[in-house]
């Protein structure tokens, strides 16, 4: 006699079965989604939502106050061929980019291996590094207009000290974007923190190894400290180069964009043409123009860390 063994609906290839959820998973989803229901509401009202806005808006002639017309790529193509402040503010703004960052990136490393060291006092040093972070923007911008006056800044009066002339610097057309770059170190503390926590997490048996092996100091940071700091250094390279590209106080508080437009960067820039000149839909052109070169830049960062950052255990990416 033959046994006929039943299967179990879900079982079956093709079944559509799908096992009942329980009372408890049915209310840990819901409540998962409840409490997920904010955080998902703010990004559709207020990051999303505006985006898509904007993208519309980027393709018509709105000004505030006056009629909208669909005008299609004619905002785009006025940047591409006839706004020379276009150009300019986006040279500046690159110009500041590749000066801010490869200098904030050495100054927060340097600064992290000197708070890594075991001194007395080291609580104190890292709050006072840490604390330009957190000083506001505009406060900062107020501090660095002192250190910046010509006539009795303390740079000038420290450099006429020692027998140098001083400087015009954010007041001179050619030495304003240096001067932002000098002051761009100042707010280097959360670089540095987040080097500081890479640093404490590089494992101590690749260093004794190299002890092992005869190796110094400079062997020990070649070869363990750099490669393992990496992903770290990735990181705050790309963070870096998203906040340098929107960067908006200096301009505001402290140059008005000038001298001759030698610090009109690209924010103050669309700021100029969303509300002081009320072009709304060019403004927000230039918004999304922005927002293409920065996942541009990101996607070469990320395209170029295969070749230079390495993760334990991984190799090479």
């Amino acid at each position: 006699m033959k046994h006929v063994v039943e299967k179990h609906p879900s079982t079956v290839v093709g079944s559509s079965y799908r096992p009942k959820m329980s009372g408890i998973a049915r209310m840990e989803r819901n409540w998962g989604v409840l409490f997920a229901l904010p955080a998902i509401l703010g990004f559709i009202i207020f990051v999303f939502g505006p985006m898509v806005a904007s993208l519309i808006f980027s393709i018509t002639d709105w000004n505030i106050g006056a009629d909208v017309h669909f005008i299609g790529l004619d905002n785009y193509q006025k940047m591409a061929t006839g706004d020379p402040l276009f150009s300019k503010s986006l040279f500046v703004t690159l110009y500041y980019t590749l000066g801010s960052v490869p200098l904030g990136i050495l100054a927060s490393f340097l600064i992290a291996m000197l708070l890594n060291q075991k001194v007395r006092g080291l609580p104190f040093f890292r709050t006072i590094y840490y604390l330009p972070v957190l000083v506001p923007s505009i406060a900062n911008s107020m501090l660095w207009l002192w250190l910046f006056n010509p006539d009795f800044g303390l740079f000038n009066s420290m450099l006429r000290s020692i027998g140098l002339s001083g400087s015009q610097w954010i007041y001179s057309e050619t030495a304003a974007i240096p001067s932002l770059i000098l002051m761009s170190t100042w707010g280097v503390g959360n670089a540095a923190v987040i080097f500081l926590a890479g640093l404490q997490g590089v494992p101590g048996h690749l260093y004794e190894a190299v002890e092992v092996d005869g190796g110094g100091m400079l062997r020990k940071f070649w070869h363990v400290t750099l490669p393992s700091m990496t992903p770290t250094i990735f990181f705050n390279i790309i963070m870096g180069m998203i906040g340098t590209l929107q960067v908006f106080d200096q301009a505001y508080v402290m140059t008005n964009g000038g001298p001759n437009n030698s610090t009109l960067f690209y924010i103050f820039y669309l700021y100029r043409k969303a509300f002081a000149e009320a072009q709304m839909g060019y403004a927000a052109a230039l918004a999304w123009v922005l927002f293409l070169i920065i996942m541009a830049l990101t996607a070469l960062v990320f395209r170029s860390s295969r070749f230079w950052v390495y993760y334990e255990g991984e190799g090479k990416t």
